[in-house]
């Protein structure tokens, strides 16, 4: 079950990734703390409705033992949240989507396990499949860029927005994803539900500080004309909710997995966007798939 909850993941941050893009604003130097109150809002509505539908109790206490996978996440997203900013110079970056496989290997690292052949050439796959994908799209980005005779300022082409930005995306949300592991798969630190909540509800504080900023700096904010913003919200919502099944599951291969959601992404955009996909893509595409099939495969043997 945990891989069908690792696609669902895969599929909804995908989706998220695409409404993330659309509604950010590079003249807007406050949109990446008015996306993370829209997350805040989502997932606290989530929790709370959950949390009652379920018929669970919300312990403090949760919030404050799983803060430092909470922490990790939410700083993470929201340095991601910024360099959309800057996303014709970091688009896709090799490094920021390397996060999944980081994770992999500490966990094997730290808490070897034996794994079949099949699902290490699934990881392996669909590692090489994200970052190659991360290629083709920093490639055509800058020749985009070329053709329209935009001139890019050189240091911010290899310098610190560039490069800081998915370095820190990828150290911090690779460390935020081995330690669920730890807390989910391989210790059993806290369970799905209360992880989740924490999440949520450790989010939803993050939104409530954002909006106060922002009211404070006198900024106009409605939180009903942010659609895009919204809509990316809801999927990064669901995509929680799948995720911490997933993980708590089989961390180690699930991790991996759901770092290929920017092949959606990718997939998304073309669709929506009218951009067009060159043969070099559809290889990719097709790489990561039959990664995905083969993990998919190992699985039921």
């Amino acid at each position: 079950m945990w891989f069908i909850f690792a696609l669902l993941t895969t599929f909804a941050w995908g989706g998220a990734d695409l409404f993330y893009k659309k509604g950010t604003d590079s003249n807007d130097k406050y949109s990446h703390l008015k996306i993370v109150i829209m997350v805040g809002l989502v997932m606290g509505i989530h929790a709370t409705v959950y949390m009652l539908t379920q018929g669970l109790s919300f312990n403090p206490y949760d919030l404050v033992k799983y803060l430092p996978v909470s922490a990790l996440y939410i700083l993470s997203m929201a340095i991601g949240y910024i360099g959309l900013r800057y996303i014709e110079l970091s688009i896709a970056s090799p490094v920021q989507n390397s996060s999944g496989a980081i994770t992999a290997i500490l966990l094997f690292i730290f808490f070897p396990r034996e794994l079949g052949m099949l699902h290490i050439v699934g990881v392996v796959i669909i590692t090489a499949g994200v970052i190659g994908l991360a290629i083709l799209e920093k490639n055509a980005e800058t020749a985009a860029l070329k053709a329209s005779n935009i001139q890019i300022d050189k240091k911010y082409q290899i310098g610190f927005l560039a490069i800081t930005f998915p370095i820190l995306y990828c150290i911090l949300d690779g460390l935020g994803t081995f330690a669920d592991g730890i807390y989910l798969d391989e210790m059993k630190l806290i369970s799905e539900d209360a992880a989740l909540i924490a999440y949520e509800y450790t989010f939803l504080l993050c939104g409530i500080a954002a909006f106060l900023f922002l009211k404070l700096k006198k900024i106009d904010f409605r939180v009903f004309q942010e659609r895009d913003k919204g809509l990316a919200a809801i999927l990064e919502t669901a995509g929680q909710f799948f995720y911490v099944f997933a993980m708590a599951k089989n961390a180690i291969i699930a991790a991996p997995l759901i770092a290929s959601y920017s092949i959606i992404s990718v997939v998304l955009s073309r669709i929506f966007l009218k951009e067009k996909l060159s043969k070099a893509h559809y290889a990719v595409i097709v790489l990561v798939m039959i990664g995905i099939a083969l993990l998919g495969f190992a699985d039921e043997l």
